[in-house]
């Protein structure tokens, strides 16, 4: 497995929609099984595909966060939100896109979403809670959008500024 490179906001791939994965591939099997290795390293809870410069609609995600829990790498290609409840949920959402900002964001506090797993079979499954929060963030990614969308324009630019710097400072490393 190999540990990818994160693009840091702001990067125009970031805002672009992914395209849907035509079909299974060894190659996209290697990519989502290094999504999960870059995902843990990070560490994070979730990662797409466009956040590695990848437009294809390709997410990962593992919200166990108990002590001692088994994780639970959940891979999922062309993912989408079938049903979502009218009972919200406001999380502190965080990106490794967008280090060390976070910010509460409101979004259904359940949803059901449809994806097809790594062995190719289609899946459908009920996720509440911080899984909810993070299927639908990780989605937001393959559409070009990012947590801070979500946001006040004067919050949204300030965070923008602290990523251009930080990208300058990455830079002269």
């Amino acid at each position: 497995m190999t540990l990818r490179t994160i693009l840091i906001h702001p990067d125009p791939r970031l805002k672009k929609v992914a395209k849907a994965v035509p079909d299974l591939s060894d190659d996209l099997r290697v990519l989502a099984d290094d999504m999960l290795e870059t995902m843990y390293d990070a560490p994070g809870i979730g990662l797409a595909a466009p956040q590695l410069g990848i437009l294809q609609r390709l997410i990962v995600l593992d919200c166990v966060k108990e002590e001692g829990a088994a994780p639970r790498p959940t891979i999922m290609f062309n993912p989408e939100i079938i049903a979502a409840s009218d009972d919200l949920n406001t999380y502190e959402e965080g990106c490794l896109s967008i280090p060390e900002q976070y910010a509460d964001v409101t979004r259904p506090a359940e949803v059901t979403a449809r994806w097809i797993d790594r062995d190719g079979n289609e899946q459908t499954q009920d996720f509440g809670g911080l899984w909810a929060t993070c299927v639908q963030h990780e989605i937001d990614h393959l559409q070009g959008k990012l947590f801070i969308d979500y946001l006040k324009p004067l919050k949204r630019q300030m965070i923008t500024r602290k990523m251009v710097k930080l990208k300058r400072e990455l830079a002269r490393e």
